[in-house]
């Protein structure tokens, strides 16, 4: 799915993917945060470390009731302060989504997939 928005100048169409990647590389900047997880983890029984090449791993983007919802799976550091860490994202991410694609973003949930030494 996608959000489009009409200007004087046309349509513009930004899909879930750009506000994926925009959103995961968001949060990988965040003080706290090792990376991202794979959101099958529970499935897996493993936690998989997500690179910093491909930020959108990690982030779902729906749509509920006419509001962009987001979902994000990270790993903390260890030492950290888990609930300050999620916070420090949350409001960054619906920031960063605010001033560069002009949405308002309706939830953004945190789920802590583990917690790491820095240098593991």
């Amino acid at each position: 799915m996608s959000i489009e928005m009409r200007t004087d100048y046309g349509m513009i169409e930004i899909t879930d993917q750009v506000i994926a990647t925009i959103a995961g590389g968001t949060a990988v900047d965040c003080y706290g945060i090792i990376g991202m997880a794979s959101q099958r983890q529970i499935k897996d029984g493993l936690t998989e470390l997500i690179g910093r090449d491909n930020p959108s791993r990690g982030v779902i983007v729906r749509h509920e009731d006419g509001d962009v919802v987001i979902d994000m799976y990270i790993i903390v550091s260890y030492g950290t302060k888990i609930s300050e860490v999620a916070h420090n994202v949350q409001t960054k991410v619906k920031h960063t989504l605010d001033q560069m694609l002009g949405i308002a973003v309706g939830a953004i949930n945190i789920f802590v997939q583990g917690v790491r030494l820095e240098n593991d």
